[in-house]
């Protein structure tokens, strides 16, 4: 596959090619979406007679819609059929989004930046369309070039799947590409597929991995140092405990 348009090299002069395309996981790392989606697990279990634990609903950070849905039910006695879990869960979220949208520090900035560079970014999430749907209304037209949800997929994160399958929306290598993400299950799903990545703690901590990038914030990161992750010559800052505001 090609490299970048000469024009765009020509613009941006650096020590690394800018790369192929950056994607971009939602919850937690696009938008601190996670407080929604815990209070919409514990009314539901609640509603159901059942129990759920801050534990619990750590350990979903970044799942499969359809895996929590199974938990609830097999963990937290939600009596209902796996897809009207899901729908439960996806009409409380969305409702929350559409009163405010509780973007992360420096993503909306960074994607600006992204648009202005040339760099194409894809959406990567396990939400579902419908809520996806929401949060790319919010941004300008044309924002994102591809969108994979978890309802278009038939292996979810922490499968390579959903990264693969925006790789090849855009035509572009995996290799040469950075994957942003907050969740343990997302940073496997990307690393999995061959895509550098960038781990954005939000309520659950990360690790170091081989090919892993942490940092606390994306404030004030540009496409130059994501060109450097792409390089591999962008360091670990260790921000492995989450960060929150």
């Amino acid at each position: 596959m090609s490299d970048a348009p000469p024009a765009q090299a020509d613009r941006h002069p650096l020590p690394h090619p800018l790369p192929q395309a950056v994607l971009w996981d939602m919850d937690g790392t696009l938008v601190d979406t996670e407080p929604y989606w815990f209070e919409a697990e514990f009314a539901l279990v609640a509603e159901h007679g059942g129990t759920w634990s801050e534990d619990q609903a750590r350990s979903l950070v970044g799942s499969d819609l359809r895996e929590s849905a199974r938990r609830l039910r097999t963990e937290g006695g939600v009596d209902l059929v796996i897809d009207d879990v899901v729908a439960e869960l996806l009409r409380r979220v969305v409702d929350a989004v559409r009163r405010e949208v509780p973007w992360r520090p420096g993503a909306r900035e960074l994607l600006g930046a992204l648009g202005e560079a040339g760099v194409p970014c894809a959406l990567v999430t396990m939400s579902w369309e419908v809520l996806a749907r929401e949060l790319v209304a919010a941004l300008p037209e044309g924002t994102f070039a591809a969108v994979v949800t978890g309802d278009a997929v038939r292996r979810g994160k922490p499968a390579p799947d959903p990264y693969l399958e925006a790789a090849r929306r855009l035509g572009v290598e995996p290799s040469r590409c950075v994957a942003l993400e907050d969740s343990t299950t997302g940073v496997t799903s990307a690393l999995a597929a061959g895509v550098p990545t960038v781990g954005i703690p939000c309520v659950v901590e990360l690790e170091a991995r081989p090919g892993l990038v942490r940092v606390a914030s994306l404030e004030g990161r540009d496409p130059a140092w994501l060109a450097a992750v792409a390089a591999g010559a962008a360091g670990d800052e260790g921000a492995s405990r989450p960060v929150r505001r």
